[in-house]
């Protein structure tokens, strides 16, 4: 009998011992990218796009440091397409790889010390400009941000529009300047087309959210800010930062931010504006608050 309570006691021990061991091991993730011609409208216009999934931006990337990711591209465009993996530290298997029409390829991307946030896009200029999407990065699972727990993240893209339809053919137009700007797709208010959508920030009153900003927009930069709010950046492509406190942030064409934002103004909506350097052009959108202050 007390033999029995001994082996029960080890096996006990044993089955702590590798629960510690391997709650924070690496995790292997999949992800399937179809790349396809798609209709979407803007600026008072249809036109046809290269999108992954169907979406503009694409789909979003979320893993923890450390682990394994393993994208499938399936090429169901007009057009040879390769991926750039932006601010992976190691060099990914393939990132030169034209992915013919009617092929598919797998890339392999080992994570390592990142974390935060990066975006994975198109090579091409002309695809770049629609083929985009955010690559999250959390902390392991037995880490811990160094900074306040946020209520939750939210990524923000910016981005831009053209009107005329971009090919190899025309992709000189993707390096001029483009016809309107987007956060996350929306073009907003500013333009005048009844068709255009405007982006919405929901937040709760005294939450506080972990904004993942990505400037997607080739030749400009983007300076972002919320009216009456300020923030706290923490991170930057893809690496924890030294703490600064801003009203406005500046993103270089590529640049990723991490920034802390505290809902703890006067409930009610407050404008969200997204505007290039050069003046040219800018879009909006609009923070809501869910709840009141119970004043």
């Amino acid at each position: 009998m007390g033999s029995q309570k001994h082996v029960f006691l080890l096996l006990s021990v044993l089955l702590i011992l590798n629960s510690l061991l391997f709650s924070g091991a690496d995790e292997d993730h999949y992800y399937e990218f179809i790349l396809q011609e798609t209709e979407i409208t803007k600026l008072c216009s249809t036109k046809t796009i290269l999108t992954v999934n169907g979406s503009f931006p694409g789909p979003q990337i979320r893993v923890r440091r450390g682990d394994t990711v393993y994208v499938n591209v399936h090429n169901q465009g007009r057009s040879a397409v390769s991926f750039d993996w932006q601010g992976v530290e190691d060099p990914v298997d393939g990132s030169n790889e034209l992915i013919q029409p009617g092929k598919n390829f797998t890339y392999e991307i080992e994570l390592d010390d990142e974390i935060g946030t990066l975006w994975w896009h198109a090579r091409s200029a002309w695809a770049k400009a629609t083929v985009h999407g955010a690559f999250v990065i959390l902390p392991a699972a037995d880490e811990e941000y160094p900074f306040p727990t946020p209520t939750s993240d939210q990524i923000i893209i910016f981005g831009e529009w053209f009107r005329q339809e971009l090919t190899e053919a025309n992709e000189t137009i993707a390096a001029g300047q483009a016809d309107g700007y987007t956060i996350n797709g929306h073009l907003g208010e500013t333009y005048g087309c009844r068709n255009d959508t405007t982006y919405l920030l929901e937040v709760a009153y005294e939450g506080l959210y972990l904004l993942r900003l990505i400037n997607a927009v080739a030749n400009e930069t983007m300076v972002f800010a919320i009216g009456q709010h300020s923030f706290t950046t923490v991170g930057q492509n893809a690496t924890y930062a030294q703490r600064s406190f801003s009203t406005s942030l500046t993103l270089a064409p590529g640049q990723t931010l991490d920034v802390l934002l505290g809902a703890n103004q006067n409930v009610g909506q407050y404008y969200i504006t997204a505007q290039p350097s050069s003046g040219r052009h800018n879009t909006t959108g609009v923070l809501q608050y869910l709840t009141s202050t119970g004043v």
